[in-house]
C-alpha cells in the first residue's frame, strides 16, 4: 500500500512538473529579439550643424511597441568605412556634361576611407565603369558624358536592382548617389504603384543600402515632357525616402545649374551618420517590418530606412 502511495505520488508530481516547466519558462523567459542592423543619419532641423544624440535618445518602434536599441555607433574613425556609388543614367542630356567636374571634386573630397565605384544605367543593368576603390584620382577620370540612349525601354530601376544584388556584403555604410530623371518607361503609368521601383527599394532595404538621388533631365523628348518628369521626380524621391536617402531638384523639366549645393549636403549627411542595431519583435516568417527612427533631441531629425528585413527567428 505504502508502496503504491509512493509510486503514485510520485508519477503524479512528474506529470505536475513536466506540464508546468513550459509554461514557467515562458512566463519567465524573455522573448528574444531579433537583431536588425541598419544606417542612421542626424540631421538638423534648423541650420546645417545637427546636434549630438546618444543611444539612450534614439527610440525605435514597431507600430505601437518600442524596439530596444542596442548600439548606435558613429560612422567615424574604426567604424568610418563608406562604399559608395555613384550611379549615372546614360541617357541624360548632354549638359549633365557640365556638372562632371562637380562630380569629381566631390569624390576629390572624400576621406582616404571611402572607397567609390562609377557605374551607368545602361538597358536595365548597372555598366560598372570602375569597381569601388580608394584611388579617387582613378575613380573620378572614369567619369564620362552620358551617351544620351541608355536605358532604352528599361526601367532604370532594373539598373539600381542589378548593382545592389551583384554588390558583395560589407561592414562598412553601403550607399548610392543615382543621378537620372527617374522616368520609367517600361511600367508606363503614371501612379505610385511602380513595381519595379518597388523592388529596387527593397533590394536596397534588404542590403542595408543608403539610396539618394539627384534630377536631371533626360535627352529628347523626354528632357521636357512635364507629365514624365514629374513622376519621374516623384519616384526618385520616394526612393530615397524609403531608403534613408535624400532627393535632389530645382523644379519640372529644370536642370539644375549646378550640383555644388546638393552634394555639400551629401557630404554633411555622411559626416553625421550612426550604426543603429535594434531589437525587433521576431515575426512569424521572414519579411520586411516597417519602423519608425525617431528622437525627442531638439532640433534633430534621424533618418533611416521606412522598412527593414527581418528574419524569422
Amino acid at each position: 500500500m505504502n508502496k503504491f502511495t509512493f509510486s503514485f505520488s510520485t508519477l503524479l508530481g512528474l506529470i505536475i512538473c513536466v506540464w508546468a516547466v513550459p509554461f514557467l519558462s515562458a512566463q519567465t523567459s524573455p522573448s528574444g529579439g531579433i537583431p536588425v542592423h541598419t544606417v542612421v543619419t542626424v540631421e538638423a532641423r534648423h541650420g546645417s550643424n545637427p546636434p549630438a544624440v546618444n543611444r539612450e535618445d534614439v527610440m525605435v518602434t514597431e507600430g505601437h511597441d518600442r524596439d530596444p536599441v542596442t548600439e548606435w555607433v558613429p560612422a567615424q574613425g574604426d567604424h568610418a568605412a563608406l562604399e559608395f556609388f555613384i550611379l549615372i543614367d546614360d541617357s541624360s542630356n548632354a549638359t549633365l556634361g557640365t556638372q562632371l567636374d562637380d562630380l569629381r571634386k566631390f569624390i576629390d573630397g572624400q576621406p582616404a576611407t571611402a572607397k567609390i565605384g562609377i557605374a551607368y544605367i545602361q538597358n536595365g543593368m548597372a555598366l560598372i565603369v570602375q569597381n569601388l576603390t580608394s584611388d579617387h584620382e582613378q575613380a573620378a577620370k572614369s567619369l564620362r558624358l552620358p551617351l544620351g540612349r541608355g536605358s532604352g525601354e528599361a526601367s532604370p530601376y532594373f539598373s539600381l536592382s542589378d548593382l545592389v544584388k551583384r554588390w558583395p556584403a560589407s561592414s562598412a555604410r553601403r550607399e548610392v548617389l543615382m543621378v537620372s530623371n527617374g522616368i520609367d518607361l517600361y511600367y508606363g503609368q503614371a501612379d505610385l504603384l511602380d513595381p519595379y521601383l518597388d523592388a529596387a527599394i527593397h533590394d536596397a532595404e534588404r542590403g542595408g543600402i543608403v539610396v539618394s538621388a539627384i534630377y536631371t533631365p533626360a535627352a529628347g523628348h523626354l528632357g521636357h515632357s512635364y507629365w514624365l518628369d514629374y513622376w519621374g521626380q516623384l519616384y526618385l524621391a520616394q526612393l530615397a525616402e524609403k531608403t534613408g536617402g535624400e532627393s535632389y531638384y530645382i523644379g519640372f523639366t529644370g536642370a539644375p545649374v549646378t550640383f555644388v549645393p546638393y552634394l555639400e549636403d551629401v557630404a554633411q549627411r555622411l559626416n553625421h551618420q550612426y550604426f543603429l542595431t535594434f531589437l525587433a519583435k521576431p515575426p512569424k516568417k521572414s519579411g520586411f517590418q516597417r519602423v519608425k527612427i525617431r528622437t525627442e533631441v531638439s532640433n534633430a531629425d534621424l533618418v533611416g530606412p521606412a522598412e527593414v528585413w527581418v528574419p524569422a527567428n
